[in-house]
């Protein structure tokens, strides 16, 4: 394993090869717990716990196997672990696809960052089937609710369809999430937000964005982004 945290002094997250991920540059670490409805739709995220870490560096487990996590304990080395990145390293300006059917507001959606999380949509529609009748301020409020509550940032939107996205005011710091499902609570992605850098194993970054997915479970096909394949089927 490298020791990556020689590099500590700035805010960065170094995904080693099949390893772990190097946290640098004293940022927070926390748990959050997803809020749903009654119907099980989920509505928002509750800040839970703060966890202490060392401030230049720490090492969260990216195989799923650590008997320490959300930190790493060195399980991978003897389970083997397969951590080959995939996802894409462009921009997803150049990946997005818009939403049709509103003027109102531009709803872009990039697929190869989602993790299927489910805030976009509810038990009566989803979210494409929302966007062509924005132009109610309710439903424009909804669907904007939608997309700010995504944590991949898979969904973005704007006004216009020439102005800049907007985002959330998101802090930066790395989530441990907890997901609720049909058969009670799982463990979800690491969910950083706030334009950490990212960088892969083999050096190049992930193009820097306010929101983001990793994977933590180590069976992702889109390493090291989440991909959702942590739920139950």
């Amino acid at each position: 394993m490298k020791d990556e945290c020689g590099n500590a002094g700035f805010k960065k997250i170094i995904v080693t090869e099949d390893g772990p991920y190097f946290v640098l540059g004293d940022i927070p670490l926390v748990h959050k717990v997803q809020i749903v409805s009654g119907h099980g739709e989920p509505l928002s995220w509750k800040l839970v716990k703060i966890l202490e870490t060392p401030k230049d560096c720490y090492v969260l487990c990216r195989c799923g196997q650590s008997s320490a996590k959300p930190f790493c304990d060195a399980t991978h080395c003897k389970v083997d672990f397969d951590g080959t990145e995939t996802a894409d390293t462009g921009l997803t300006s150049e990946r997005q696809i818009v939403y049709p059917g509103s003027t109102k507001l531009v709803v872009r959606y990039d697929d190869s960052l989602c993790m299927k999380a489910g805030f976009c949509a509810n038990r009566k529609a989803n979210i494409q089937e929302l966007v062509p009748i924005t132009e109610d301020i309710d439903v424009r409020t909804q669907v904007i609710g939608m997309i700010e509550r995504c944590p991949s940032g898979a969904l973005t939107y704007s006004i216009h369809l020439d102005e800049s996205e907007i985002e959330p005011d998101l802090p930066e710091q790395v989530a441990i999430t907890t997901e609720m499902t049909s058969e009670g609570s799982i463990n979800g992605s690491l969910w950083v937000t706030g334009g950490i850098a990212i960088e892969r194993a083999d050096g190049k970054p992930l193009e820097r964005r306010n929101r983001i997915t990793l994977c933590c479970c180590g069976r992702s096909k889109a390493k090291p982004l989440c991909d959702g394949t942590h739920r139950p089927d």
